[in-house]
């Protein structure tokens, strides 16, 4: 076997685990934005967003792996698990190590979502934009590959892109703020007439023969929408 073999293992799986922690943040932001749709219900489109946490999760771990079986550069448990461990560029590891446990942190509660507050989750769920930063620095800094054009192409195209995104979710006025500047009474007001309708209906569509007994005594009827009664006045 070649001595560069889990070298080349190690720095392939580690572009790979990066180009799709951007993945994923881009998918989730295009999910949270709308910018897939108004309402996107296809199970698939977030089903892409979890493949591909899980996916950058797997390729991380194998990136990692490589790096222990590599004797080119030694790296111990302590380096990959503890930052500021590794002797070799303290820094730029570092930068990974971070990013490793806030992936993780991210990828364990997303699997019982379910399970934890809705406050708690979203807060954890919003560190992957901290992982897609810092896994951006340690491959530009500790990669061997850091000079290769197309990395640092995709590496600065990506930034802008999650920039306007973010800047349209945070700005942008949501639907349902919007439904809630309406006033309350102007949208009862217009489920009023309908109402009416529907009282209307049930007098015109009754039987002919029960409601003729009440045919001369019945003068008016009276559809007050306000407080949702009939009232009706009949001659004494």
């Amino acid at each position: 076997m070649n001595e560069q073999f889990w070298w080349y293992v190690s720095r392939s799986a580690g572009i790979a685990a990066w180009a799709l922690a951007l993945a994923s943040v881009l998918w989730g932001i295009a999910l949270a934005t709308r910018a897939l749709g108004p309402n996107p219900k296809a199970p698939w489109l977030l089903d892409l967003h979890r493949h591909l946490g899980g996916l950058t999760v797997l390729f991380t771990g194998i990136h990692m792996g490589a790096l222990v079986a590599d004797t080119y550069v030694h790296f111990g448990l302590a380096d990959l698990l503890v930052p500021f461990a590794s002797p070799w560029k303290t820094g730029a590891v570092a930068w990974g190590v971070i990013a490793f446990w806030m992936l993780l942190a991210v990828e364990l509660t997303s699997l019982v979502r379910n399970r934890l507050p809705k406050r708690l989750w979203h807060g954890v769920h919003l560190t992957s934009y901290l992982v897609a930063v810092l896994a951006t620095g340690h491959m530009l800094t500790a990669g061997t590959d850091a000079e290769n054009p197309l990395l640092q192409v995709v590496a600065f195209v990506w930034v802008p892109i999650t920039v306007f995104f973010l800047l349209y979710r945070w700005l942008a006025p949501s639907r349902r703020s919007t439904r809630d500047r309406v006033p309350a009474s102007a949208r009862a007001a217009r489920t009023a007439p309908e109402a009416d309708r529907l009282v209307v209906g049930a007098f015109s569509t009754g039987s002919s023969t029960a409601l003729a007994p009440l045919a001369d005594a019945v003068r008016t009827v009276d559809l007050e929408s306000r407080n949702g009664r009939v009232a009706t006045r009949g001659q004494p």
